[in-house]
């Protein structure tokens, strides 16, 4: 059996593949013999039949059989040996005059080749890298929160701005009656508002739906109906009240502070600031790191240049699939997957250049954290190292979770090279104006 490939071009090869008589025979006449002893053929006994007879009737299809798994064992074993860095797979070029009655044959198979780019990660200008800090407004709106988290309800004779109402909106032609509780500040007019001030419980007041609230979302929660009837409904609801109540936040005292964040050194509001303030900032990272990397990609995308053998993509993308498709559909695909294809390219250039492989013990070691932080919220973080060894073994047997923790672990070696070698820009900035710039 005989090798040999030859680059039409840097992006397109032909491999030959011969195959002699010799490379075959044995393996033919062995499976024959084996079919000869099993067979059973009317008109002869068991391991009597003439292999002349076994020969005709499955011959040349034990033949075809074994030529294939030569030549895709040789065909591979090809490209492993000569560190052939192919895209997709070999495509089998067609024969017109190819003959199974012949002894010796020769296949030919295209291959689309990975082309040779350089990578830039010093752009003049920097890729943005988000800094997210928690200005004031969100510590404040934290603390607010958490006041309210562990403050009280105090029952109420009448309804004044800030306390919380609940009642049932009801119309019976529109089959609304639904129990909600809003604020006087949740109306949309001041003209509802005073409506509502000073009622009492038990007491009902009457609303028109159109613009009562702020937001077309807002009536559909509070009336309990589908958003896209809320949008044209303008009928008169009734509200029912039946309980007041205003909110007492908790104090900000070192019971409090200790409640919240036992054992820590918070003994004041200032304190209290700088906690929220570190683990706000800490969770923002994640954002703010997930970003860097579509902003990384999206660079590497837009400034590594190299052609891709298109032809070839596209007549593999015709051929692979379960149902072969026409010579357009093939275009639009590629078109398509071009780019993440270019990216997969580039990033995979990245990872083998800098030897940012993983390893698997670096995914069980991944799958055993995630297990630890999720033990952690119930308070169990003294679970021996036996058990978790059990128990990540079992989420890494299933192909789809292995992968994900894979991905998180690649994604976050790429996270780590990137902050320390491309030429980043910080940029701080609040989250509202974080989400601003990135969503706009």
């Amino acid at each position: 059996m005989d090798v040999k490939h030859e680059n039409k071009d840097s992006l397109n090869a032909v491999v030959k593949v011969d195959i002699q008589k010799d490379d075959y025979q044995p393996k033919v006449d062995k499976i024959l013999k084996d079919y000869k002893k099993s067979a059973n053929i009317p008109g002869f006994r068991k391991g009597h039949v003439p292999l002349g007879l076994i020969k005709k009737q499955y011959g040349q299809a034990v033949l075809v059989d074994e030529v294939n798994k030569l030549l895709q064992e040789a065909l591979n074993k090809y490209i492993t040996e000569e560190k052939l860095d192919i895209l997709g797979n070999p495509i089998p070029k067609q024969q017109d005059d190819f003959d199974w009655n012949k002894e010796n044959y020769q296949f030919e198979f295209e291959l689309g080749l990975v082309p040779d780019f350089e990578i830039d990660l010093k752009p003049k200008k920097g890729v943005r890298h988000f800094k997210i800090e928690a200005d004031k407004e969100m510590i404040d709106n934290q603390i607010k929160s958490i006041r309210k988290q562990y403050g009280k309800l105090v029952s109420q004779n009448e309804v004044q701005p800030g306390f919380l109402v609940q009642g049932t909106f009801v119309n019976d032609d529109e089959e609304i009656d639904h129990e909600t509780t809003l604020k006087v500040e949740d109306l949309k007019s001041k003209k509802d508002q005073k409506l509502l001030v000073g009622a009492k419980v038990n007491d009902s007041v009457s609303f028109k739906t159109k613009g009562l609230f702020k937001e077309t979302s807002d009536l559909a929660k509070h009336l309990g109906i589908e958003e896209e009837k809320a949008k044209d409904l303008n009928v008169e609801v009734t509200f029912n009240i039946s309980e007041i109540n205003e909110e007492i936040l908790a104090e900000l005292n070192e019971e409090f502070f200790e409640k919240i964040y036992p054992g820590e050194e918070i003994k004041t509001e200032e304190d209290l600031r700088k906690k929220i303030k570190s683990d706000a900032e800490k969770q923002l990272e994640q954002q703010s790191d997930q970003q860097l990397l579509n902003d990384v990609s999206e660079y590497l995308i837009d400034n590594t240049s190299f052609d891709l053998p298109s032809e070839f993509l596209q007549k593999w993308l015709r051929m692979s699939g379960e149902k072969e498709l026409t010579v357009d559909e093939a275009k639009e695909e590629f078109e398509k997957s071009e780019k993440g294809l270019r990216f997969q390219l580039i990033e995979g250039k990245i990872i083998k250049d800098n030897d940012l492989q993983v390893t698997s013990d670096e995914i069980k070691d991944a799958t055993k954290d995630r297990i630890k932080m999720q033990l952690a919220q119930f308070s169990q973080d003294n679970m021996p190292e036996e058990q978790l060894d059990s128990i990540a073994q079992n989420i890494l047997q299933k192909d789809e979770e292995a992968k994900k923790i894979s991905d998180q672990v690649i994604n976050q070696k790429l996270l780590n090279f990137y902050k320390e070698n491309v030429n980043l820009k910080v940029k701080k900035v609040t989250y509202e104006k974080f989400i601003d710039e990135v969503y706009k």
